[in-house]
């Protein structure tokens, strides 16, 4: 499926269903038809999120579904971070399969670098005139303001310590941090493996303290969009 497909779906389960609903029994039941018992793994994922070892962690990442084609981006997502990028060097952060890196190297031929980073790089290393870095996001191993453009996008929603990671991409970020993430609500069982949740606009802006004086942060979808200037251009 496609991200329009799934915002449409989440529309329902999290909006119209009521609280008492998505977190009873009933609708564990309905779920495990269609995921079976991952999505109780799922809900005791979070319950421990905070005693997890790195490999009980990297372990679900693994077994977990892809939902998703190419993906977890928006075409209108997609669309704004394009016209979002400053200068010769991008990184993005959690990239995942690739895609988006494919879609900035097609929009951007200019770009001197173009890097992606993610724990798990198998799938995106495949892709031609793209440098890829297996790393976690709390833990960067790059230069003080090492590239002019820094993405993250369905990234921050999954780390623990996500204070750190958001420290850690203004870090390495001269010119630009572009940051996507989901917009919804927690409950107990859901078919994702989120342990940060972001129901409104306001709620990332607390997240991303202390805020800069020039940003956007704005909802596109059931997305919400997120963009710092981290300095002035030579």
């Amino acid at each position: 499926m496609n991200r329009e497909t799934t915002n449409r779906i989440r529309f329902v389960l999290e909006d119209i269903l009521p609280p008492f609903i998505r977190d009873s029994g009933a609708f564990r039941w309905a779920a495990q038809r269609v995921w079976g018992a991952h999505i109780t793994h799922l809900a005791n994922f979070r319950e421990r999120a905070p005693f997890l070892s790195e490999k009980e962690y990297a372990e679900l990442y693994r077994n977990h579904p892809r939902v998703h084609e190419g993906t977890d981006n928006s075409v209108a997502c997609i669309r704004r971070i394009l016209g979002s990028i400053e200068g010769e060097t991008v990184c993005d952060i959690g990239c995942g399969t690739g895609a988006l890196l494919s879609r900035i190297q097609s929009a951007h031929p200019e770009l001197h670098r173009l890097t992606g980073v993610d724990f798990v790089i198998d799938d995106a290393s495949r892709l031609s005139g793209i440098e890829y870095v297996a790393a976690k996001v709390e833990t960067l191993p790059f230069a003080d303001a090492e590239f002019d453009t820094v993405i993250c996008t369905h990234v921050i929603e999954h780390i623990l310590d996500y204070r750190r990671a958001i420290a850690e991409l203004r870090r390495i970020a001269r010119r630009r941090l572009i940051i996507v993430v989901p917009r919804e609500r927690e409950y107990r069982y859901t078919f994702n493996p989120h342990f940060n949740f972001f129901p409104y606009t306001h709620s990332f802006l607390r997240a991303v303290q202390p805020v800069p004086s020039v940003y956007v942060c704005e909802d596109i979808g059931r997305d919400i969009f997120y963009s710092e200037e981290r300095g002035a251009a030579d």
